[in-house]
């Protein structure tokens, strides 16, 4: 006698995903009723599933491992403040690093957005945000707006939170977010080998002088000076990630300092940038004070990337660049904060 089907046997059908895989999803039941019940949930499911993919896809638009060249900025201008004034507000500090994040953000957006219009990104590129169809570039477009709009509207609170005067504010401000576009929006300072000289002001000096100057309420080159260690480190990001792509920006056309230069000085040029902010940190130390010797903690981290960067093993180098600044950002803060009074020049 043919058997009919067994109760419990488990029918296993395709839905289709939003990102247009297939998704087995099994009937544990018989008949139509759990079909019917699993298809209204897969639909919710979906639907979830597109919104979760599109929030990372939004979030990995940002690169989020850059950030730390414009939070330890923020954070090393505030305790410079805390050091000279003996006191920072915590709200200031919190909307001073939105403002600088953001427009951080945005600035990796207009990147995205102009090397792929360019022809630059391609599907060996680290970002191929644009290049994957990940995301449309009005999508790219408008989420930067928005992001600069937030970077604004923090701006404009912090005008009513500081007693910073708002030509400073602005200018200051106004002064980061156009370096931040300006890389490669607009003139695009990047293809014309200008944006080492950018990254290096903006996210060093400008950065830290912003935070610095909405904590105490006016400009000060102290922050400047403060600032040479750390624009250093982050420039030499940059300059790493310039010298991975040098053969696609060649043929794309543009100009870079890493393309100027060579391969050879390229090499020269990392291990300055990455070995000379030690140099001030142990200068610092033995003239002023031991707390400046914390940065140093991070030197073991460095000599791996100089052994990559002279195999030529680009790949990776800007993120584990970016981990190393952050954590020598942070040291150098503490060495700060717990530097004795005085001990350091003007502070």
């Amino acid at each position: 006698m043919a058997e009919g089907p067994k109760a419990g046997f488990a029918e296993t059908f395709v839905l289709a995903g939003s990102n247009g895989h297939g998704v087995a999803v099994e009937d544990l039941g018989t008949g139509g009723l759990s079909r019917d019940l699993v298809e209204p949930s897969s639909g919710v499911g979906r639907m979830a599933m597109g919104v979760k993919s599109k929030c990372a896809a939004y979030v990995l638009a940002l690169r989020p491992w850059s950030f730390s060249a414009s939070l330890t900025p923020v954070a090393l201008g505030s305790a410079l403040a805390y050091k000279s004034e003996g006191t920072v507000d915590l709200l200031v500090f919190m909307v001073c690093a939105v403002a600088v994040l953001v427009v951080h953000g945005a600035g990796n957006l207009v990147n995205t957005y102009y090397d792929f219009s360019k022809g630059i990104d391609h599907k060996k590129s680290d970002d191929r945000t644009l290049v994957d169809q990940i995301l449309e570039p009005q999508d790219v477009v408008m989420f930067g707006a928005v992001l600069y709009s937030v970077g604004c509207l923090c701006a404009t609170l912090l005008y009513f939170l500081s007693t910073l005067k708002l030509e400073h504010l602005a200018l200051v401000y106004f002064g980061g977010l156009s370096g931040s576009f300006l890389y490669t929006g607009g003139i695009g300072l990047k293809y014309v080998a200008l944006g080492d000289v950018v990254i290096l002001i903006t996210f060093g000096p400008l950065a830290v002088m912003f935070a610095h100057a909405v904590q105490v309420g006016y400009l000060s080159a102290l922050p400047l000076v403060y600032a040479v260690p750390l624009a250093l480190n982050t420039e030499a990001i940059l300059h790493s990630n310039n010298t991975r792509d040098m053969e696609s920006d060649r043929q794309a056309g543009i100009v870079t300092l890493a393309i100027l230069i060579g391969p050879a000085l390229s090499y020269v040029l990392f291990n300055l940038l990455l070995f000379v902010p030690y140099v001030l940190f142990c200068f610092l130390a033995t003239r002023y004070t031991i707390s400046m010797a914390l940065p140093l903690l991070t030197l073991p981290m460095a000599f791996p990337l100089e052994k990559l960067f002279r195999g030529q093993c680009y790949s990776k180098i800007p993120q584990k660049t970016a981990k190393l600044n952050l954590l020598m950002g942070l040291f150098y803060v503490f060495a700060i904060i717990l530097a004795p009074p005085g001990s350091l020049p003007q502070l």
